[in-house]
C-alpha cells in the first residue's frame, strides 16, 4: 500500500518583527514534522526567515526537524534552477515519508517570495501534493505602518513594482496611481532621486529599509539616504492629491472645517478655565 503524502504548508513569517508572526504560523511551525528555511549560503544556516521565527518559537520548542534549503543570490538560471530543484527534492523525500512540512518564507508566500520557485518545481514533480498557503505580513503594508502614510483610501489606487522597472515607467505610473511602492530600491536610490527631482516630486518619496526590525531606517528625503546597497529597502511614493474626496462636496467640507475650528476653540476655552 502506498504511503499517503504529507501536507505542505507555505507559511509567511512577516517582515522581521517576530511579534508579527501570525497565530497560525506559530502553531504550524511549533507542531509539524519538518520546518524548512531558505538559506543564502549553502550549509551556513544563515536564514532571515529562521531569524524571524526564532524570536517567537525557540528551536527547542519546534517538535519537528529543521531543514535549511539553499537559494542562491543569483540571477543566473544555470545556478538557480538546479538549486530550486534540489530544494524541492529535499522536501519531496520527507513528504513521501508521510511527514507534514512547513516552508517558512519572509513576508508573504505570494508576494515576491522564494516560495514561487519551489511551488513551480513541486507542481512538476509531485502534482498530487496537497498545499496550503498561509499568508504573512508583507513589506507592502509594513512600510506604510512605519511612514504613517496611508497606501490609499476608498477612491484611490496603488501599485507595487520592482524599483528598477519603476524607473523606466515612473512618469506614467504617477499619472495612473496615487501611491507607488518601489520594492528592492537599494541599488537605484541615486537614479530615483535624480528622476524625482526632475519631476519636482522628491518631497513625495519616503525611504524605509529593514522595516519592523532593529535595523530599520526611515528617510523623508532620499538625498539623505547613505550610500551602499540595502537589500530590504523600499520607497513609498505618495502622490495622493485627492485627500478628503470621500468627505463629500466642497460645501460639506467647508462645514466640516468650521466644526473642527469650533472644537479647537472649545478645547482652548476649557484649558483657559482650568
Amino acid at each position: 500500500m502506498t504511503k499517503q503524502l504529507g501536507k505542505l504548508y507555505a507559511v509567511g513569517v512577516g517582515t522581521g518583527d517576530s511579534e508579527l508572526l501570525t497565530l497560525k504560523a506559530h502553531r504550524l511551525i511549533s507542531t509539524v514534522d519538518v520546518v524548512a528555511f531558505p538559506e543564502k549560503d549553502k550549509g551556513s544556516q544563515a536564514s532571515f526567515a529562521h531569524q524571524i521565527v526564532a524570536g517567537a518559537v525557540k528551536d527547542e520548542e519546534m517538535q519537528g526537524e529543521k531543514l535549511f534549503l539553499h537559494f542562491p543570490m543569483s540571477r543566473d538560471p544555470q545556478v538557480n534552477i538546479p538549486a530550486w530543484r534540489e530544494a524541492a527534492l529535499s522536501l519531496i523525500v520527507r513528504l513521501q515519508q508521510g511527514k507534514d512540512v512547513v516552508f517558512a518564507t519572509e513576508g508573504d508566500p505570494s508576494v515576491y517570495s522564494t516560495w514561487a520557485y519551489i511551488q513551480e518545481e513541486l507542481q512538476d514533480l509531485l502534482p498530487l501534493l496537497e498545499i496550503e498557503i498561509v499568508p504573512g505580513i508583507t513589506s507592502i503594508t509594513a512600510i506604510p505602518a512605519q511612514t504613517q502614510i496611508p497606501l490609499a483610501d476608498g477612491q484611490e489606487r496603488f501599485c507595487v513594482v520592482p524599483a528598477t522597472w519603476g524607473l523606466s515607467c515612473l512618469p506614467r505610473l504617477v499619472e495612473e496611481f496615487d501611491t507607488i511602492m518601489l520594492i528592492k530600491a537599494g541599488r537605484i536610490v541615486p537614479q530615483l532621486t535624480a528622476l524625482l527631482e526632475s519631476m519636482d516630486m522628491l518631497a513625495c518619496a519616503t525611504y524605509v529599509s529593514h522595516a519592523t526590525t532593529d535595523k530599520q531606517e526611515v528617510y523623508q528625503d532620499l538625498r539623505d539616504v547613505p550610500e551602499g546597497h540595502r537589500y530590504f529597502s523600499m520607497v513609498q511614493l505618495s502622490v495622493r492629491s485627492r485627500r478628503g474626496v470621500l468627505r463629500g462636496t466642497s460645501v460639506e467640507q467647508d462645514s466640516t472645517d468650521q466644526s473642527v475650528q469650533q472644537i479647537k476653540a472649545s478645547s482652548l476655552a476649557k484649558e483657559a478655565v482650568a
